[in-house]
């Protein structure tokens, strides 16, 4: 891969030609302080052993998707803001993708997907690891649409598009390193306008959705907003309630 916006951007880079999982990697390798400092970016385009959220299994042919972790470690005092990181994140590569391609609807699918028309093509998995954060991404790049392993999945190459590795890390490592910049500098989603970002490119607002909560009851209801603390407000036409976390299906979108 040629990767030079990229290396200009990270503090440090190392690209594998395969890895089990780049989080689980990039976190052994981050005990050396000095050589993996903050903005330290681990990649591979053949990730074998991934996870997504709730330790789901994620893998993909080989060389048809990017899987991407970086090391933060300039993080805001307080954790509790930590629960922000995510989303910066998806604002981050939300803007990376849009950026080559144009004519697509592409937001953010709450807490941790990037959606096109509907459809994912990346997800976000952040991982806390002792004073830092890493954020791992996947994003399918080269996957044909009979390799989607689902329907409600798509990639670059699924919608007639090359993607640009290069541009789209850089532009990803920019996003993000400002939005986490700002949360640290402000210790406040709102006060630092990540608040704001993420509600603008948030597609899960305004749908109905389906929760699945750890109890293993489902909540519907309608998303209505991004809590100051990064929680989904659900009106479930009683109350309104918050959800930390859980598995959201936007229900008109799937019936669609």
């Amino acid at each position: 891969m040629d990767l030079i916006r990229t290396q200009e951007r990270a503090s440090a880079l190392v690209v594998l030609p395969q890895c089990g999982s780049t989080n689980a990697e990039l976190r052994v390798r981050s005990a050396d302080a000095a050589a993996w400092p903050h903005l330290s970016v681990l990649l591979t385009d053949t990730q074998t052993a991934g996870r997504g959220r709730l330790d789901r299994a994620w893998s993909a042919p080989p060389g048809t998707a990017l899987a991407v972790s970086v090391l933060l470690r300039e993080l805001p005092a307080d954790r509790a803001v930590w629960g922000w990181i995510p989303l910066a994140a998806g604002v981050a590569m939300t803007d990376a993708v849009a950026a080559q391609l144009p004519g697509h609807d592409v937001g953010l699918k709450w807490p941790n997907d990037v959606l096109v028309d509907g459809r994912k093509i990346c997800g976000i998995l952040a991982e806390v690891s002792g004073a830092a954060v890493v954020v791992g991404t996947g994003v399918n790049t080269a996957m044909t649409g009979e390799q989607l392993p689902v329907p409600t999945a798509t990639s670059f190459a699924a919608l007639g598009a090359a993607a640009d590795v290069d541009r789209l890390l850089a532009d990803y490592l920019d996003g993000l390193a400002d939005a986490v910049g700002a949360l640290t500098t402000a210790e406040d989603a709102v006060a630092s306008g990540l608040h704001a970002q993420a509600s603008a490119r948030c597609l899960t607002l305004g749908q109905l959705v389906d929760v699945a909560m750890p109890d293993a009851s489902v909540l519907r209801g309608t998303a209505v907003a991004i809590a100051d603390d990064g929680r989904l407000v659900i009106d479930d036409g009683c109350a309104q309630r918050e959800v930390a976390s859980g598995d959201v299906v936007h229900v008109r979108a799937a019936a669609g």
